[in-house]
């Protein structure tokens, strides 16, 4: 069966129920004017007023910046992101984040730190493995983060690893499980996530839909295969976490992202990003639509018919989304 969703229970894999059919739920996203029509595949959400955003137009990586709200963006760019994307991003307050880019050449694999809201950039990592590509990032903490890589090898995934909030990197997770033909995807920075404890975790596609699961922050890693559809432009694109025990997997088919014809999962598209917005109620969004679950991802609810990639939330009222054409949401309730 063709899944697009799953409940994870530690690595045990739940499918999800059917959908409810009843009336919309009451959350919609409020656009908010970001003056571009970039491609926003990285968000970090600080706070009701303060968010980050990361992505590219078809000649320049792109970095925006908001402190009141989505009132207005500025521009905050890396000098000399000709040729970039910048896929991925992770703020801990208005003025420090890490944006992460890649591009054309293995050396367009960079780490971007800045520590005065995007004023001045310091470029803390730059890859020179000809055969790694990295996907996402996630922290712990403010110090302590991973950036996952495709296999180097094709069976291994790469890991490197920060304890100085992203000033300095280096290899981790030598202890990994073999994984011949499986990829991660790069498409809304959320293929790997924390618990902000010791607990890891990244999804995969190609051969194979799995989860990888590190509990001593990337040094070690077990592997479970999971029901995700799986293939060349199909697996698991994110994951979402409501502590160590609970967790919910989105994907499916990019290239066909309306289409599943034996799925009776909900929602039966693909979805590439996913977050808690509280204890018991997650928001899935993807390049059809969003959808929102009231318990633990059970059912689910479409609220938006518009394209997104990524989501995430920095409390209940603090939740940002973001995508093509320059879009860039916050949630609201309706009811």
């Amino acid at each position: 069966m063709r899944k697009r969703i799953l409940l994870l229970a530690g690595l045990t894999l739940l499918v999800a129920a059917s959908p409810a059919a009843s009336a919309r739920p009451g959350y919609a996203w409020h656009d908010t004017p970001t003056g571009t029509t970039a491609h926003f595949r990285g968000l970090s959400a600080v706070s009701a007023s303060t968010a980050w955003v990361s992505g590219y137009t078809p000649t320049d990586g792109v970095v925006l910046r908001t402190t009141d709200g989505g009132e207005t963006w500025q521009d905050v760019s890396p000098p000399g992101s000709a040729g970039l994307q910048f896929r991925d991003i992770e703020a801990f307050d208005a003025n420090r984040a890490v944006a992460m880019s890649i591009g054309g050449n293995a050396t367009d694999f960079r780490m971007y730190v800045t520590a005065d809201g995007g004023q001045t950039w310091a470029i803390t990592f730059v890859n020179m493995e000809p055969t790694a590509f990295y996907d996402c990032m996630s922290f712990f903490d403010q110090k302590r983060g991973l950036a996952i890589s495709d296999p180097t090898d094709g069976v291994h995934f790469r890991v490197i690893a920060t304890d100085d909030g992203g000033m300095s990197w280096h290899v981790t997770g030598l202890q990994m499980p073999e994984a011949p033909g499986e990829y991660a995807f790069a498409a809304s920075g959320e293929c790997l996530t924390t618990d902000h404890g010791h607990r890891a975790w990244f999804g995969t596609g190609g051969s194979g839909a799995s989860v990888f699961r590190s509990d001593d922050r990337g040094v070690s890693w077990t592997m479970a295969p999971t029901p995700m559809l799986f293939g060349p432009t199909a697996g698991i694109n994110g994951l979402a976490f409501n502590g160590q025990q609970r967790g919910i997997a989105v994907g499916g088919d990019f290239a066909l992202p309306t289409a599943s014809p034996d799925s009776s999962g909900a929602p039966s598209e693909y979805r590439s990003g996913v977050t808690w917005v509280d204890g018991h109620t997650a928001i899935a969004v993807g390049l059809s639509g969003s959808d929102v679950s009231g318990n633990f991802g059970a059912t689910w609810q479409r609220f938006d018919d518009g394209s997104l990639d990524t989501t995430d939330c920095a409390s209940p009222n603090a939740c940002w989304a973001s995508g093509a054409n320059g879009r860039v949401a916050y949630l609201v309730r309706t009811r």
